[in-house]
């Protein structure tokens, strides 16, 4: 019997456990999120471009699966057809691009710092729509 073909969900998961194993990390959460930051500094100036996507898309996986894990986040498609994490009926993060973000521009594009805006983000109230826009 042949195995059933993994769906996107199961390619994201395991490679987010790929990912905790090979850091040697405990779990999907904030201290998983620091070490991940941790990480991505060490690797901003010797990661060349071919291995670049690849990396990116490994840790974004794991970003994604903690902020699924510690802020009951789900994995979806966004608007513009993304693949990211909703959280609260409210939000949609993209973590691969928040993960290439760091290795861009550093510490300002901080995932740890990102991660610990997310329960303030959630208790902020959603934004009044403008009546006077048609």
């Amino acid at each position: 019997m042949s195995k059933p073909t993994p769906t996107p969900l199961d390619s994201i998961t395991a490679a987010a456990e790929q990912v905790r194993q090979q850091l040697k990390l405990k779990a999907f959460d904030a201290e998983g999120v620091a070490h991940l930051d941790n990480f991505i500094r060490a690797q901003r100036g010797i990661l060349g471009p071919a291995e670049r996507p690849g990396v990116v898309m490994a840790l974004g996986c794991f970003l994604g699966q903690c902020l699924v894990e510690v802020y009951r986040g789900e994995w979806g498609t966004g608007k513009d057809r993304t693949t990211g994490v909703g959280l609260g009926g409210r939000f949609f993060f993209n973590p691969f691009y928040l993960v290439d973000a760091q290795l861009n521009e550093g510490e300002s594009a901080s995932v740890a710092a990102f991660f610990a805006s997310i329960p303030q983000r959630l208790k902020s109230p959603p934004a009044a729509r403008k009546a006077w826009i048609s």
